[in-house]
């Protein structure tokens, strides 16, 4: 079934977000391969710049990997609070044309304008809107994609990256989908494209071939998530996390991560990021939820409930590292892509307890602190010990 086309769907992606912003603020490597991230023993790339990648270097890659294929290359550290602040000038851009806003990671999100379109004009142009405005106010440059849908969008601006525009329209669908390889499919990674290619499927037209029993028995479940996304049929909304049942973030590696402390590293930076989401937006969590993704790409969630709700940084920590150190003791796996959700969110102020913990209310002053710092002097300008140190170490905790 084909997707409605009454949604007008934006996906905007900042391009190689960490190297173009140190581009931006060092005129005198712009144009240069740059690579961000802790140039040591253990360092990891954060970002590279696209005349990096040119040369094979990928975020997540070992630094020392990297400059080998790219002995040239300039090497900035990671600097956080500048990031963020970019980031937030970007998401203010976003909700100026609809508060439909979807956060992704910290340099991409959703956008339904549908409800724009009488305002601003049609999709293109507010596409075209954000895409100077983003240059004018940030310095830097960003991909979109215009679709119905999600699936579409996200597709539409990878296509022509860098500081590219792509359309897709609801009957030039076919026509754009049909000739794409079979791993532009969401969820199809290596594995599962060798598995298609040997049924003699390679593109994404392909598929039309194989009838939906046959591709059932072969890959189960995943057969109709495939077939439908292979006509573009996405009805996902557009959730803003004020509207969500969950928040959350995750992050995608070019390159799969073999050690579980740069593993931990990410997490714990992205239960920061998601607790401080819950925070602004006066939700507390009542459940925990990791994803894990491995190199082969077969995919694990790992779910916990919370003895009570809580929008606490050190207590959604906890959670989520338990049941990342469970996962791995039982046989870690290098991985592709990790994420954390908060979920079965509640809303409103917290409801007092018969007996008061001292330490559940040290660390809720120690967040509401933490946050008033970072909101007036950046998201790095203070940290936790351990957080501090592990950004330090590997310098690749980058929301997703």
């Amino acid at each position: 079934m084909p997707p409605s086309p009454t949604r007008s769907i934006l996906h905007v992606d900042l391009d190689a977000f960490f190297a173009a912003v140190e581009q931006h603020d060092d005129p005198s490597i712009r144009g240069k391969p740059v690579l961000v991230g802790h140039d040591g023993a253990r360092g990891v790339v954060a970002a590279s710049s696209y005349e990096a990648r040119v040369f094979g270097c990928r975020s997540a890659q070992p630094m020392s990997v990297a400059k080998r294929l790219c002995p040239h290359a300039i090497v900035k550290p990671v600097r956080f609070d500048r990031y963020h602040e970019l980031s937030a000038a970007m998401f203010a851009i976003l909700e100026s044309y609809t508060p439909l806003v979807q956060p992704l990671s910290i340099d991409e999100a959703f956008l339904d304008v549908t409800g724009s379109l009488r305002l601003f004009g049609p999709p293109e142009r507010i596409a075209k809107e954000i895409r100077r405005r983003v240059q004018e106010e940030l310095g830097i440059t960003c991909s979109v994609g215009v679709a119905p849908n999600k699936f579409l969008a996200k597709l539409a601006s990878d296509l022509n990256k860098p500081d590219g525009l792509t359309i897709i329209k609801a009957d030039e669908i076919e026509k754009t989908l049909s000739p794409l390889p079979i791993s532009r499919i969401w969820g199809i990674g290596p594995k599962t494209t060798r598995r298609l290619n040997d049924l003699g499927v390679r593109v994404i037209g392909d598929l039309k071939k194989l009838s939906p029993d046959f591709l059932q028995k072969r890959f189960g479940i995943e057969a109709g998530r495939y077939l439908r996304l292979s006509v573009g049929d996405d009805e996902r909304d557009v959730t803003p996390d004020h509207q969500a049942k969950s928040i959350g973030q995750e992050r995608t590696f070019g390159v799969d991560l073999i050690e579980p402390d740069h593993v931990r590293a990410v997490l714990l930076h992205q239960v920061e990021q998601v607790a401080r989401r819950l925070r602004r937006h006066h939700f507390k969590a009542r459940g925990v939820t990791v994803k894990i993704r491995d190199g082969e790409f077969h995919t694990v969630t790992r779910s916990a409930a919370l003895d009570q709700p809580t929008d606490v940084t050190d207590e959604l920590w906890q959670t989520t590292k338990l049941l990342f150190d469970t996962w791995a003791a039982a046989g870690f796996r290098p991985i592709r892509l990790i994420g954390m959700q908060a979920t079965r969110l509640v809303a409103g102020p917290e409801e007092p307890g018969l007996f008061q913990d001292p330490q559940h209310e040290r660390r809720k002053k120690l967040d509401r602190a933490v946050d008033r710092i970072q909101s007036k002097f950046g998201n790095s300008s203070i940290a936790r010990a351990t957080s501090a140190r592990r950004k330090k170490q590997d310098s690749n905790d980058d929301a997703e």
